[in-house]
């Protein structure tokens, strides 16, 4: 156990204290970890809970989209290593038994409830915007609400497609939604700084007719009528595609008002 937790934390009335289970390191830039789950904690597919460590007077937090299937025993989050970083300069040398602080109350608008019916889902991330949609994609009612979900993630490396190889899978083995993801999901990694199959932007696979591959049925563009969207990364990315859906005649939803794209904007700013 790691210095900092030699003492241990104590909760408050809007943190607990858990425990580290497994940390997983992509490279030298990103890492995945699990943590405990207390009981009580429950969360809507999507949402994002506070995040932190032990500071000078006060606990350093951040906000964290949680990774894990709203049903699973453990708590997974993804994130960038950033050498001075206030907390994840710290965050990244964790270690299994290590302690840290979660906010009891999460939340966010990257859930379905904040979307329309529709036909066709669209993930669409950067990064460690990847998260939310780990677990939306691993969410049974995902699947009962939509004919097809596409998760496609952008990213500069080839090393930082992380859990590449269970969306490549279509996440065989998942102990709920196996079945359905074989015939309803379907992943679109793409890397632009290094040589890989796909290597444009989200905005260009989109106006190139790239992102409605053979797997996609439908159309071979966006449709608000039929299709629902979820963006999550990179601000410019954010803005961007955005900009173009408001173009196309799509509007963003928010849990009390539902619409055909959703954004974080405790992510955006």
């Amino acid at each position: 156990m790691s210095d900092r937790n030699a003492i241990p934390l104590a909760p408050s009335a809007a943190l607990t204290v858990e425990t580290v289970t497994s940390v997983r390191h992509w490279n030298e830039h990103l890492f995945s970890f699990t943590i405990t789950r207390p009981q009580s904690f429950r969360f809507r597919s999507g949402e994002f809970v506070m995040l932190g460590l032990p500071g000078e007077g006060r606990p350093l937090l951040r906000a964290y989209s949680i990774a894990s299937p709203a049903w699973a025993e453990e708590l997974e989050f993804l994130s960038i290593k950033v050498p001075d970083g206030p907390l994840t300069s710290k965050l990244q040398s964790i270690q299994p038994g290590d302690q840290l602080f979660l906010g009891r109350k999460p939340t966010g608008t990257l859930v379905t409830d904040a979307l329309l019916p529709g036909k066709r889902l669209f993930f669409l991330s950067t990064g460690t915007g990847l998260a939310p949609f780990l677990s939306l994609a691993r969410d049974p009612d995902v699947y009962e609400l939509f004919n097809q979900i596409l998760l496609v993630h952008s990213v500069r490396r080839v090393s930082d497609l992380a859990f590449r190889d269970e969306l490549e899978a279509q996440l065989a083995g998942d102990p709920l939604v196996q079945d359905q993801a074989l015939l309803q999901f379907s992943y679109l990694p793409t890397v632009t700084r290094e040589p890989f199959p796909t290597n444009q932007r989200i905005g260009t696979l989109i106006e190139n007719g790239a992102l409605f591959g053979p797997q996609m049925l439908g159309p071979k563009h966006l449709d608000p009528e039929t299709d629902r969207i979820m963006l999550c990364g990179s601000m410019e990315m954010i803005k961007d595609l955005s900009a173009m859906l408001d173009g196309l005649g799509f509007a963003e939803g928010s849990n009390s008002k539902p619409g055909h794209y959703v954004i974080e904007r405790a992510f955006v700013g």
